[in-house]
């Protein structure tokens, strides 16, 4: 008996690890070219000379720990962009974003980070990875929390964008978003800034996902959240912590952290908006660079 309950819990916990794509998110976009696989645990993107192909989440978030496994465009992707965000709708929306742009065979993708507050962008950092993100999948995570965005591949933090609101500087944490992500043709500026095109001889191309996990704050009627993996506590919107929400929530990076990020930063960051020489001589670097 012990060991049928204990096969029922390990059953439990495995189909708990990560949630159905079916389930969880549409494929909006792509007539066909986006595919959901394997009793809703994969989901592929295609993109070809016609379309490329998305999808986004059936649920918006307020606040979460978001994790995304994905094995991105092989080969000759440039000109290809692999997109994976959270966003909401409007003019004055907010944006969490990564964003894969392709390279030619052999060279480096480049990882893409922005956020947007209140429809303000231009907050770019990119970086190389320290391993080819085409042989295998790899987890991408955006924790967000009304303290910090911190963005992480395989566990390690690569980003952290904090509230500075006390200083005047805006951040993300009234407007719920929703997961998004699509495969897209950007030749015009994704490749060595559009020099190098699309060769589509090699398409069609396709980015696959697996593992997706939200232990988040879900909005449910009435614009009121739900936060953990059962139905517990309801609150408003920027009303504070829930009973029921993660560790996430209170979430930031210990020494440890931080002297892993710096490490990925001084190894592997090749562009950082704070630092831009054209910004910083023309007096436009935000204000927060300066925090």
């Amino acid at each position: 008996m012990a060991v049928s309950v204990l096969a029922i819990l390990l059953a439990y916990c495995a189909a708990a690890a990560a949630a159905r794509f079916d389930k969880e998110f549409d494929i909006t976009w792509g007539d066909g070219r986006g595919k959901i696989l394997n009793n809703g645990q994969l989901l592929t993107l295609g993109l070809d000379k016609i379309s490329g192909s998305g999808f986004q989440s059936k649920h918006e978030y307020l606040f979460g720990k978001i994790d995304m496994q994905l094995n991105l465009v092989a080969g000759n992707s440039a000109g290809t962009v692999t997109a994976y965000y959270l966003s909401s709708q409007g003019a004055t929306h907010d944006e969490i974003d990564f964003e894969f742009l392709g390279n030619e065979t052999g060279e480096p993708y480049t990882l893409h980070t922005n956020v947007f507050t209140q429809g303000q962008g231009q907050r770019e950092q990119q970086f190389r990875l320290w391993f080819d993100p085409t042989k295998d999948f790899h987890t991408y995570s955006i924790l967000w929390n009304p303290k910090h965005i911190i963005f992480m591949v395989d566990d390690m933090p690569i980003r952290d964008f904090r509230n500075l609101e006390g200083k005047g500087i805006a951040f993300p944490k009234n407007q719920p978003m929703r997961l998004y992500s699509s495969l897209w043709n950007a030749d015009d500026w994704a490749t060595q800034g559009g020099r190098v095109k699309t060769d589509w001889s090699h398409a069609p191309f396709s980015a696959s996902y697996r593992g997706f996990k939200a232990d988040a704050c879900v909005v449910v009627a009435g614009g009121r959240t739900r936060c953990g993996a059962t139905v517990g506590e309801e609150v408003a919107p920027g009303t504070g912590a829930p009973a029921v929400a993660g560790e996430w929530y209170n979430q930031e990076l210990d020494l440890t952290r931080q002297q892993r990020m710096r490490w990925v930063q001084s190894n592997y960051m090749i562009y950082n908006y704070c630092t831009d020489p054209k910004r910083v001589a023309q007096g436009t670097v935000p204000a927060e660079c300066s925090m």
